[in-house]
């Protein structure tokens, strides 16, 4: 089985902006939205998280390496009980696909909208929560956790990755292709917004009309990208 450095096509001695890099890179080519797959995507993902918490050459790789997959306990576990539960790290975000949202003919304004995803029996693609770390943009902590969510360009010149701020604080830079009307109705591009309070967002939006006028197609991306 490959080692986490080799999925991520760094070397064992690579620093820590190497391996981000290449993190990033491997994320754009197995993204499901630019021609990869689930499985490789999640693989990528789990290789970061395994450098990220210390995994080193010689260490063993596990036969199951997808996110969630339930993992054994020992005796000695069993004997210890059950493990306190970490404090989660960064700032709180609540998610709905918008996909569902128009099936269901829910509108981002109905001021139940949130409660009707909680109770609405919706798998962890389309209803959910993660946190957003420090240093770490709203589309990036939705990879971490192992979520393939729309994007093209990744540098807040396209659509593709747009959600929209229901609840929270979550502020644009200035570099951004966003008019100011859909701005100022909480449109925002998840590759370079981060929140700065708990928020409730609805991904997915690029399917909404004034949005979907920006989109960028996913061959001018790859066609853009391979002359850099």
């Amino acid at each position: 089985m490959a080692s986490p450095y080799e999925i991520l096509g760094v070397d064992p001695d690579a620093d820590e902006a190497e391996i981000v890099d290449a993190y990033r890179e491997r994320v754009k080519e197995t993204h499901p939205d630019q021609g990869g797959s689930t499985e490789a995507f999640l693989a990528v993902k789990t290789a970061f998280e395994r450098i990220e918490n210390g995994w080193r050459p010689g260490d063993a790789v596990p036969e199951s390496d997808v996110p969630g997959a339930p993992t054994g306990t020992t005796d000695a576990d069993e004997a210890a009980g059950p493990a306190e539960p970490s404090e989660p790290e960064g700032v709180r975000v609540e998610y709905l696909n918008y996909e569902v949202m128009a099936d269901k003919l829910w509108e981002l304004t109905d001021d139940d909208l949130f409660e009707k995803a909680a109770d609405g029996g919706l798998t962890p693609e389309d209803y959910g929560e993660f946190y957003v770390r420090d240093s770490e943009s709203l589309l990036e902590a939705a990879e971490r956790q192992g979520y393939a969510w729309p994007f093209a360009c990744r540098g807040g010149a396209c659509t593709n990755c747009a959600v929209a701020v229901v609840e929270g604080e979550m502020p644009s830079p200035s570099s951004h292709i966003l008019p100011k009307e859909l701005h100022d109705r909480g449109i925002r591009l998840s590759c370079i917004v981060a929140p700065e309070t708990d928020a409730k967002i609805v991904y997915n939006v690029k399917h909404l009309p004034a949005v979907q006028d920006l989109l960028l197609p996913a061959s001018r991306f790859e066609a853009s990208s391979s002359t850099d």
